[in-house]
């Protein structure tokens, strides 16, 4: 299906492309900010300029409305364009750092900000523009070439990416290789200054093996069983409204989707009840008909969730269930009263199914949690800050967002990550930036005699004066005992004057 869209790159472009990649960053010419900045620049306008066929492409390949496409996809990859372009100088400029006492004569000690290197971006099927644009924003910022590998299973996108990229960007310094696992298999088997990777943990431990034969740098961008505690006092009206748009939203197709429910019997049936109308309100009575509501990416994700649904040995369906696989249509699908082990709880589930857990209380809730993987996000529905506290001081996870769910992805000023089996590294603003830089370490020293004067301690023949004088330029005082200097000083200076006149007297 996807050869005839798609053409796969063979073995031979596929060692041209990584070796100009690498050729063109030791040549220098994607370190100048000015370079940088028209490469952003022009990543904004290929956006721009082409919105009408970017949400064609991804309505062929997930059915997404354009409302999703433009806010989901375009809307945040232009904002991370715009925040780099805003702040390109001031993330790549030296940092002066206070040096210690032994260095503070004739010496200048700072990082500097400089590129990675070469760097290979891999992007999944779900979010196909947002996760290459996101990353490439921070690995053209940073003054890196790349090769970007899309998802072959976002035919239609991988195919309009491909064709553009050319168009507005420099394509020495930024070439996309389209292909399956073959192809991103002989890409892992070359040397890399850093790798980003989005999609799932069976392919990242492929790619980490992969990294770990050249000590490749990586940054993991995963998912998880993101979880939603309801606490039976939230609002449930509003409550069940956001969770229904985060299951619902590109079709449960998300890393941070809401994964399953805790909450207690007792607000069971008002959350359900809740939700019935959310789900009517957002899609009416028969979702299928929707032109809002998107599609299963394939056959073989279809089949995948078709049968988690038909497996599963509890619960009961309060919402949906219908399927239709020649639309690759499954109705957003809420399941009560899962048993814990179910089907639905043992993966990540990345559709529209939504099973709900009984849990006696909060505590019940957490220690279910932490029984699991740390997630790549938390969703927690409350007004009571005492229990969101205790939720979040008792768990971990990428990321934690009380009373909506999705929306956090959204903010550029908080770093995207997950931690263990849900991710390593973070981007977003300042942070895809950092992603693909190096911070080197730079001391940089005069030559003139005085400098030479004062380091002369540091030379044999060592003596005891030299290590008394040394000691005190290199060893700092800790703040109790600065503290304690500071509060009994006059006492200190009375004991001193007292000390030596009494040496004097005697």
């Amino acid at each position: 299906m996807t050869t005839s869209i798609l053409r796969f790159h063979n073995d031979v472009e596929i060692a041209q492309a990584v070796e100009t990649s690498r050729q063109t960053f030791k040549s220098g010419h994607t370190r100048p900010l000015k370079f940088r900045r028209h490469q952003l620049e022009q990543l904004w306008r290929l956006l721009d300029d082409n919105t009408d066929q970017i949400c064609e492409a991804l309505y062929k390949d997930l059915r997404k409305h354009k409302n999703e496409c433009v806010l989901g996809e375009l809307v945040p990859s232009k904002e991370e364009i715009n925040d780099a372009l805003e702040h390109l100088e001031e993330w790549a400029k030296d940092v002066k750092v206070t040096p210690a006492l032994i260095n503070r004569v004739g010496v200048t000690c700072l990082k500097r900000k400089e590129p990675k290197g070469s760097v290979l971006i891999i992007s999944p099927w779900n979010y196909p523009v947002f996760l290459t644009i996101g990353p490439m924003v921070g690995a053209i910022a940073a003054g890196c070439t790349a090769v970007i590998k899309p998802s072959e299973v976002a035919p239609h996108t991988a195919k309009i990416l491909t064709e553009l990229f050319p168009r507005y960007l420099d394509s020495r310094a930024y070439i996309v290789i389209n292909g399956a696992a073959h192809e991103t298999t002989k890409l892992l088997e070359n040397k890399w200054d850093h790798i980003f990777y989005t999609g799932n943990g069976m392919v990242a431990k492929i790619i980490m093996k992969a990294a770990a034969q050249h000590l490749t740098s990586l940054t993991l961008e995963l998912g998880g069983k993101s979880p939603v505690i309801i606490d039976e006092n939230a609002n449930m009206t509003v409550a069940a409204k956001r969770v229904a748009f985060g299951k619902t939203f590109n079709a449960g197709q998300t890393c941070v989707a809401p994964d399953y429910v805790l909450v207690t019997a007792k607000a069971e049936e008002k959350f359900v009840a809740a939700l019935k109308k959310a789900m009517q309100e957002l899609l009416g009575s028969n979702p299928q008909s929707s032109t809002d509501y998107g599609r299963i990416i394939n056959n073989r994700h279809f089949h995948r969730l078709s049968k988690v649904l038909s497996e599963n040995q509890s619960g009961e369906i309060v919402i949906g269930g219908q399927t239709d696989e020649k639309d690759l249509y499954i109705a957003p699908t809420v399941v009560a009263n899962v048993d814990r082990d179910d089907k639905l709880m043992e993966d990540e589930i990345f559709g529209p199914l939504l099973p709900m857990i009984r849990v006696a209380d909060i505590d019940d809730a957490i220690e279910f949690i932490n029984s699991k993987d740390d997630p790549l996000a938390l969703y927690v529905f409350s007004s009571n800050k005492k229990l969101i506290n205790k939720v979040m001081d008792s768990t971990r996870s990428g990321g934690v967002l009380i009373n909506d769910t999705l929306m956090h992805v959204a903010e550029g000023n908080l770093p995207f990550g997950g931690t263990g089996p849900s991710g390593m590294g973070a981007y977003h603003g300042v942070e895809s930036f950092r992603c693909f830089t190096h911070e080197r370490s730079t001391m940089i020293k005069d030559l003139n005699p005085v400098s030479e004067f004062l380091m002369a301690v540091r030379y044999a023949p060592y003596t005891s004066t030299n290590l008394k004088i040394a000691r005190i330029a290199l060893e700092s005082v800790p703040r109790f005992k600065k503290n304690f200097i500071l509060k009994h000083f006059k006492w200190i200076i009375f004991a001193i004057i007292f000390g030596v006149g009494f040496k004097r007297f005697a």
